[in-house]
């Protein structure tokens, strides 16, 4: 019989020892616990004798004196999971016969049979982690490779610009040259014109009219009028179509290859003047067709406006180069584009957005307005990863987007030190 009594005795006190045992505590919390002949509530309300910790009732407003029993509603449980993850339950997930923690620390004192499942679950956590940090490993690479390059694209499109600067400058020169000397040529075709047509009603004008109409005749400016300036320039009066011969037009040189201004003022001039023979071609109707140098100026300024145009367009591109990288634009717009080609503005880049990291996240807003009123707007969070490009686009309300972008510009070495948090 005594023996029996001292079993029934021993399994009572083991139930009680097993209850009491301090449980539910992390290991920052159990300077609070060293045992004594009291316990002062954490959150300093009261002090209790210590043998009522974990005595399955509830002492302490804030729970304290119960960290491994269920009988504060405010207590916490801790789960140590060793192996993996710790983390608090709510006190009152203790003993109810459902497994919380995975090393069932828990269940201590119910019917539910639990496994300890914390190696398995770090296990796959741990590989979890090692393949982020390979992803992080090579995102931080690939980052400096695109930084190294885009020193050099850098580089390389500013040479660019300073030489299509320089090529825009030169070919503003020439066409402002060309532009003066087709001005100077119009305003001596203008002069002809107005000597030649009042030659018999203004004798006043003839004085100036020679030195006009020699200068027209002179196409290479050389001071003389040749053979070939003359056919080129006078035709017969009966027969503007037909070309002068070399003989006919020698002869209105006086028989001379060549005449200068003196001569001219004496014989060719007076033959002009008269209109009775020869005459200027198509004098009334437009010697600024017939030039041959005020054609080449005219083809010269066109070329020249050409060639401007393009260096401004190569000069245009650079610049757009060198501000847009990536296809989401960044710190310009976003954009939408729908299958008939219509774009609308989600925003206009407006300020770094993020938390913890100022940089993880940026603001797109002002953009073209919304049909329920206000402007589109767009948060656009920058991610680590190996390759670039939108993983996401969500429009969580009307007219606000959320975009996720993947880019190694996005990896920080800061990551590696940080992992995740575990007491593996």
């Amino acid at each position: 019989m005594q023996l029996w009594d001292v079993t029934v005795a021993a399994v009572f006190w083991w139930g009680v020892v097993e209850s009491r045992k301090l449980r539910g505590i992390s290991s920052s919390y159990k300077r609070f616990y060293k045992e004594r002949k009291s316990f002062m509530c954490i959150d300093g309300s009261k002090i209790i004798p210590f043998e009522y910790v974990n005595d399955d009732y509830c002492d302490c407003e804030d729970g304290s004196d119960e960290p491994g029993t269920s009988a504060c509603p405010r207590g916490r449980f801790y789960c140590t999971n060793l192996g993996f993850r710790p983390h608090y339950i709510p006190s009152s997930r203790v003993n109810d016969g459902i497994c919380d923690c995975c090393d069932a620390s828990d269940e201590y004192n119910s019917h539910a049979r639990c496994k300890n499942s914390c190696w398995s679950l770090g296990q796959r956590e741990r590989a979890h982690v090692e393949g982020q940090m390979r992803t992080l490993d090579e995102g931080l690479r690939l980052k400096q490779q695109l930084i190294e390059e885009g020193v050099l694209l850098w580089r390389e499109k500013q040479a660019q610009l300073r030489e299509l600067q320089q090529v825009a400058e030169d070919l503003q020169i020439k066409l402002e040259d060309h532009r003066r000397r087709k001005h100077e040529a119009d305003r001596l075709k203008d002069q002809t014109l107005k000597a030649l047509e009042g030659r018999d009603s203004d004798p006043q004008h003839h004085g100036s009219a020679p030195t006009s109409t020699f200068q027209l005749l002179d196409s290479n400016k050389d001071g003389s009028i040749t053979v070939e300036e003359v056919r080129e320039k006078v035709a017969l009066v009966k027969d503007e179509e037909r070309v002068l011969s070399a003989a006919e037009a020698q002869a209105l040189l006086g028989g001379e290859r060549q005449m200068d201004f003196a001569k001219f003022q004496h014989t060719l001039w007076d033959s002009l003047r008269s209109g009775d023979n020869v005459k200027i071609k198509d004098a009334a109707g437009g010697l600024v067709g017939e030039d041959p140098h005020l054609k080449a100026a005219d083809r010269a300024v066109e070329w020249e406006a050409t060639n401007l145009k393009k260096v401004e367009e190569d000069y245009e591109s650079v610049n757009t180069e060198m501000r847009y990288t990536y296809s989401l634009c960044p710190f310009n717009q976003v954009t939408q584009q729908n299958t008939a080609g219509t774009e609308v503005s989600l925003g206009k880049w407006g300020m770094w957005a993020g938390t913890k990291n100022l940089y993880s996240h940026m603001v797109y807003e002002n953009g073209e307005p919304c049909w329920q009123g206000g402007s589109r707007s767009t948060t656009v969070t920058l991610t680590c990863g190996t390759e670039t490009g939108l993983r996401s686009v969500k429009e969580p309300s009307k007219c606000q987007y959320i975009m996720d972008f993947q880019t190694p510009v996005a990896c920080q070495p800061a990551l590696k030190q940080w992992g995740i948090h575990s007491e593996l």
